[in-house]
C-alpha cells in the first residue's frame, strides 16, 4: 500500500497520547484525574436540551440538513447584534460549521495554494497550523512571547513574509497563553492584513471566559474587520454543546461564500436537532452563560491557589478554560514533567511543546474538573513530592 506523502508531516497527537496514558492507567486500576483535554464538563442549560430533545423526537429531521436553515442563520445574526454590536447578513456572511476543528481544519483549502504562506501563532491550538499544513502551507510561526503580554508584534513580522502571506490566524482570548488582546491590537492587525493584502482568521471560541469582571467583544466590532476576514465562534464552551459541534464562520462574505462552496462538497450539513438547540441556546435565557463564567472563575481560583500553595506557583489567567503554567525546577522539558506527573500522581495535563516551539517550558491545564477532582489533583501532587525535585 501506498499513501499521501502529507501525512509524513504528523505523527500521533498529544492529545490521543494523553488519551491512551490514561486509558492504561484506569485499566490498571491506578487514579487518573484529567486535566489536558479541554472538554467542557458544564452540560447544557435545561431549554436548551429540551430544545434538542424535542426535535430529535421528530421523524422527520432524519433527512439531510443540506444547508443552514433561514431561522439559524437569523438567530445567529441576532445574537451577534445583540452579544457583540455587530450587523451581519445572515445570507451572506454566516455559515455553520460542524465545530470549529472542522473549519480550522478546512478552510485553509478555500484560500491558499500548495506553498503558500500562512501565519501561525507559536504557541497555539494545534489545528491552527494542522490546517494549513493539509492545505500545502508553508508555516511562519508569530511568537507570543510572556514579556510582551503573549501578544503578536506585528511589526517583527519580516517583509518579504508578510508580503508572500495569504492567510493568518489569530485569537484572543487565547489558548493556550489565555491572553486577552487590547482593542489597539485589533486596529493594528487590521492596518497590517490591508497592506499586505492577508485574510485573517480571528478564532473567537472563549469571548465568555472571561473573569475579574472583564469582558470581551468581536473581532468583527472594528472598522475595517469584515473587509479583511472572518472570525469562528463557537458554542461549545459558551453554551455546552461541545459533542454536539456547532460552530460558526462569521464576516467577509467572499470567504464566507468560498467556505460554503467547500462544505457543499465535503458534508450534509447540522443536524436539523442540534440547529433547533443552537437556536435555543442563542436566543434563550442568558443566565446560564454568567453562571458558567462563574463556575470556570470558581475553578481557576481553585487551582491557581491551591498549587501556588504547595510550591507550584501559577498566575491567574484573565479569559479562557485553561491555565498557563511554567513546568517546576529540575525537568529537562514539559514533556518529560508531564510524563512523570502522571506516573507519580495521576494527574494528566498537556506538555506546552504540543502547542509550538514557544510552548516549551509549559504545560497547560484545562479547568475540566469540579472542586472535589481539583482537590484531589492538589493533594496528589503535594503528596508525590515530584516538586521538591
Amino acid at each position: 500500500m501506498k499513501f499521501s506523502k502529507r501525512m509524513d508531516q504528523f505523527g500521533e497527537g498529544i492529545f490521543s497520547r494523553l488519551a491512551q496514558l490514561r486509558k492504561e492507567r484506569v485499566q490498571q486500576g491506578k487514579p487518573v484525574i484529567d486535566l489536558s483535554i479541554g472538554a467542557p464538563n458544564i452540560p447544557p442549560a435545561p431549554h436548551i436540551i429540551k430544545a434538542l430533545t424535542e426535535a430529535a423526537a421528530q421523524p422527520k429531521n432524519y433527512i439531510y440538513a443540506i444547508s443552514d436553515q433561514p431561522s439559524l442563520l437569523s438567530a445567529i445574526a441576532q445574537w451577534y447584534k445583540n452579544r457583540y454590536g455587530v450587523s451581519l447578513d445572515p445570507e451572506t456572511q454566516i455559515c455553520s460549521l460542524l465545530g470549529s476543528q472542522e473549519g480550522l481544519s478546512h478552510i485553509a483549502l478555500t484560500i491558499i495554494d500548495p506553498g503558500d504562506t500562512v501565519l501561525v501563532p507559536d504557541p497555539c491550538y494545534p489545528v491552527f497550523g494542522d490546517g494549513p499544513r493539509l492545505a500545502g502551507a508553508r508555516l511562519f510561526f508569530m511568537p507570543q512571547k510572556k514579556e510582551n503580554g503573549y501578544l503578536i508584534q506585528l511589526d517583527e513580522i519580516p517583509e518579504d513574509v508578510a508580503r508572500q502571506a495569504k492567510l493568518m490566524v489569530v485569537s484572543y482570548p487565547n489558548n493556550p497563553t489565555t491572553a486577552m488582546a487590547p482593542d489597539s491590537f485589533y486596529e493594528e492587525l487590521i492596518a497590517f492584513a490591508k497592506k499586505y493584502d492577508i485574510i485573517v482568521l480571528h478564532d473567537n471560541a472563549y469571548s465568555e471566559l472571561v473573569f475579574d469582571g472583564k469582558t470581551c467583544g468581536s473581532f468583527l466590532r472594528f472598522p475595517g474587520a469584515v473587509d479583511v476576514g472572518v472570525e469562528f465562534n463557537s458554542l461549545s464552551k459558551t453554551y455546552g454543546l461541545a459533542g454536539a459541534r456547532a460552530g460558526f464562520c462569521l464576516g467577509n462574505p467572499q470567504v464566507v461564500s468560498r467556505l460554503k462552496t467547500l462544505k457543499s462538497n465535503m458534508d450534509y450539513g447540522m443536524f436539523l436537532p442540534i440547529q433547533q438547540a443552537a437556536i435555543a441556546a442563542v436566543t434563550g435565557d442568558q443566565s446560564c452563560v454568567e453562571e458558567t463564567r462563574r463556575a470556570y472563575e470558581l475553578r481557576r481560583n481553585l487551582i491557581c491557589d491551591g498549587f501556588s500553595s504547595i510550591g507550584w506557583p501559577m498566575e491567574k489567567p484573565a479569559a479562557t478554560m485553561f491555565i498557563w503554567a511554567k513546568i517546576p525546577e529540575g525537568f529537562s522539558s514539559s514533556e518529560a514533567f508531564v510524563m512523570e506527573l502522571a506516573e507519580k500522581t495521576g494527574v494528566i495535563v498537556t506538555p506546552g511543546s504540543a502547542f509550538g516551539p514557544s510552548g516549551e517550558g509549559y504545560v497547560r491545564l484545562a479547568m475540566v474538573q469540579g472542586e472535589e477532582g481539583i482537590q484531589q489533583a492538589i493533594k496528589a501532587v503535594k503528596e508525590s513530592g515530584i516538586l521538591l525535585r
